[in-house]
């Protein structure tokens, strides 16, 4: 089987071309530049050089790889990021996905294939209920969540007219491969810091903001079954677990031998972003059943292999 995926020089796309390979699995990668993807990483693949945006070069990668299976990761994933670069977010987010949805129905004519779109959890908002489940409503409240909406959408579109195409709500995973923009991983790299004597506290937003966090490898096998069993629907993934960032935070500076954890706890207003839900918590029932995955790695495990690589670094 032969898979193309964008996005593979991230955190989960490392993991997922890893996962595939062990399957046995040809994988093709395309990537902005050869240079982004880190040495050691992700497995074998096979790279492509195109900017996402630019729909017919990525037209020309999906009519030349001719996949099984196309996997849609790339994306800006930053939330604050969206806010400052709402356009770009509508174009990489939102219209990179529609380009490739119609270059794989193109080829899909001659070599059928199955589409994979990585939504995320920020496509429900703030939601009135939790947890969240397939049937929640989409109602974003930031640009990112916005562009995601419209890419997860246009996947059912796309399926009810024929396309054997699923939608992954993937709520918030992470690993030590999770980058220094994230503030799961300003939170693990400072509470290294302030171990090591460098640093004194840390300065978060909103530590009540309370998000389902799991474990990148788990979330990229996630995907990796949908690939096998090309089930075309949508599924949430997720722990069904809540903690708030200051129970990260917190069991971060424990598990680095911080003494006083909660008085290294800063709250900087510049932060904080008013319109961020209160929680995020998602019903992985559906994925559990069909395809028998199951998360593997406990919270506080996640906080401490993020935290012994901050202090190995």
């Amino acid at each position: 089987m032969r898979a193309l995926i964008t996005g593979a020089a991230g955190q989960t796309g490392s993991y997922l071309v890893e996962a595939l390979n062990g399957r046995g699995w040809d994988c093709h990668a395309l990537v902005r530049s050869a240079s982004d993807v880190e040495q050691g990483l992700g497995g074998s693949m096979t790279l492509h050089e195109a900017d996402l945006t630019d729909f017919p070069a990525v037209d020309a990668v999906v009519a030349t790889v001719r996949a099984d299976v196309v996997v849609n990761l790339a994306a800006i994933s930053s939330v604050a990021r969206s806010w400052s670069e709402p356009v770009e977010t509508a174009l990489l987010n939102g219209a990179a996905v529609a380009n490739l949805l119609a270059a794989v129905e193109r080829t899909s004519v001659e070599t059928p294939a199955h589409f994979i779109q990585a939504s995320s959890a920020e496509i429900f908002g703030s939601p009135s209920s939790s947890p969240q489940d397939e049937a929640t409503t989409v109602a974003p409240t930031n640009p990112y969540g916005a562009a995601k909406a419209y890419g997860h959408l246009l996947v059912g579109a796309y399926r009810a007219r024929g396309m054997s195409a699923s939608s992954l709500v993937l709520y918030n995973h992470e690993s030590p491969r999770r980058p220094h923009a994230f503030v799961t991983r300003k939170i693990t790299a400072g509470a290294a810091q302030i171990a090591q004597g460098s640093s004194d506290h840390l300065s978060l937003g909103n530590l009540d903001a309370r998000r389902d966090w799991g474990w990148a490898p788990d979330y990229a096998e996630a995907i990796a079954l949908v690939a096998e069993a090309r089930v075309a629907d949508d599924f949430v993934v997720a722990t069904g677990e809540a903690h708030s960032v200051r129970e990260f935070a917190l069991a971060a500076l424990r598990h680095a031998g911080v003494q006083d954890p909660e008085g290294r706890l800063r709250v900087d207003p510049a932060f904080l972003r008013p319109t961020d839900a209160v929680e995020l918590v998602g019903d992985s029932s559906k994925i559990r059943r069909r395809l028998g995955w199951r998360p593997t790695v406990t919270f506080d495990q996640i906080v401490g292999s993020m935290v012994d690589a901050d202090l190995l670094r």
